[in-house]
């Protein structure tokens, strides 16, 4: 079946909701008005239950087909927070909030997961359970897991579990999915190298934690250069070095250095945790400084399960005509933990010709609306077909 009449009509309207998100984005758990605008449509809609605060400011809808003798229950997973980041795009919608902007299209994803739950709660054309699930803190924060260790697949008995994200690059309303391992484990490293700071005019009584965390940030690429196995995947990407002081005439005494490890394997993932922690400690030893390094690992591989994946992309080329093999990404996804705790797919669906995801001139596209209704809501009626 194509895109759904009532989806397409309701685009517009989804769209609206959409910018009225993107005008005033929130971050992490401080999803407080998104989750209050979700709530009230979600009741407004007709849903047969709506629970606020799972994993603090996570929203829960539950929509009950016109019979239930399969007594399945489907879960469709939704992100809510923004990044801190300066819009640049200029619309007319922009966000209002200096330092905050929907730079990943969760706006988008909200709105429609919000589309997909009116029309399955108008129509209810399935034999089971939908649980509309509405998330904070996809961005750093670990929602996923937190609305996991609320209890939210034991509560209302999910079995499976699906979400999707948009895509720049890939035409607008088509997909692309793969089975098994599809977003990277993303640890998050940091370094604080403690030397002996003085003078910059003597350095010789001085021990340079600048020159220190220099090498340590050129020694960390043979991580991935030197010690992983050329055909396995990881990225090492220092991203921050800070030095106490920010003075011309200064050797700082401290420095501290953060980034992140990406991996799709545990082998690998270990190895690169204790080399990091080696390098970096024994790099500084050599100069006669101290390195300690606080490494955590945050959001696990995100596997989509082979048979689940199968069918979420017959879905695609139902809704769409189209769904295409993924490549690996490096990225991380916190809805890693929801297909930790139950199996289920993750789906791409394309963006069009936009600016990359946390780009500040990046805006989702409202075009894409119908088919990722569409794609919800046939998830549904399909693994739930009606008795």
């Amino acid at each position: 079946m194509p895109i759904k009449n009532r989806l397409a009509d309701m685009q517009s309207e989804i769209a609206a909701w959409r910018r009225d998100l993107h005008e005033n984005p929130e971050l992490l758990f401080d999803t407080h008005r998104t989750a209050g605008i979700v709530s009230e449509k979600l009741r407004a809609f007709g849903c047969d239950e709506v629970v606020e605060g799972i994993g603090r400011t996570g929203v829960v809808g539950v929509i009950h087909g016109k019979t239930n003798t399969s007594g399945r229950v489907i879960g469709l997973r939704a992100d809510m927070d923004a990044l801190p980041i300066l819009e640049a795009t200029g619309a007319p919608h922009a966000s209002k909030r200096p330092g905050a902007m929907h730079a990943c299209g969760h706006d988008g994803h909200t709105a429609m997961l919000l589309g997909a739950a009116r029309y399955l709660a108008e129509t209810r054309n399935f034999d089971g359970t939908a649980v509309v699930i509405f998330q904070p803190a996809e961005e750093g924060g670990g929602g996923g897991r937190e609305m996991v260790e609320d209890g939210l697949m034991e509560r209302w008995g999910i079995q499976e579990v699906y979400g999707m994200h948009n895509m720049p690059g890939i035409p607008t309303g088509s997909f692309a999915i793969r089975p098994g391992a599809f977003f990277a484990a993303a640890d998050v490293f940091e370094i604080e190298i403690e030397g002996k700071g003085g003078h910059a005019a003597k350095p010789h009584e001085c021990i340079d934690t600048t020159l220190v965390a220099s090498h340590i940030v050129v020694a960390l690429q043979s991580v991935a250069s030197r010690n992983v196995d050329p055909v396995k995947q990881i990225v090492v990407s220092v991203t921050s070095f800070e030095t106490e002081s920010k003075a011309h005439n200064v050797i700082p005494q401290k420095v501290h250095l953060r980034g992140t490890v990406r991996t799709l394997d545990p082998d690998v993932q270990d190895l690169a945790e204790s080399r990091l922690k080696r390098i970096a400690e024994a790099t500084a030893e050599a100069f006669g400084a101290k390195a300690r390094v606080d490494y955590k690992r945050n959001y696990p591989v995100m596997v989509n399960a082979d048979e689940p994946t199968n069918f979420a992309a017959d879905v695609a080329r139902a809704v769409s005509g189209d769904c295409v093999e993924a490549p690996l990404i490096m990225g991380g996804e916190d809805f890693a933990f929801m297909l930790n705790a139950r199996p289920g797919a993750y789906i791409l669906v394309g963006n069009g010709n936009t600016a990359a995801v946390h780009h500040p001139e990046y805006d989702f596209d409202d075009e894409a609306i119908p088919a990722g209704c569409s794609w919800w809501a046939e998830i549904v009626e399909r693994r739930m077909p009606a008795a």
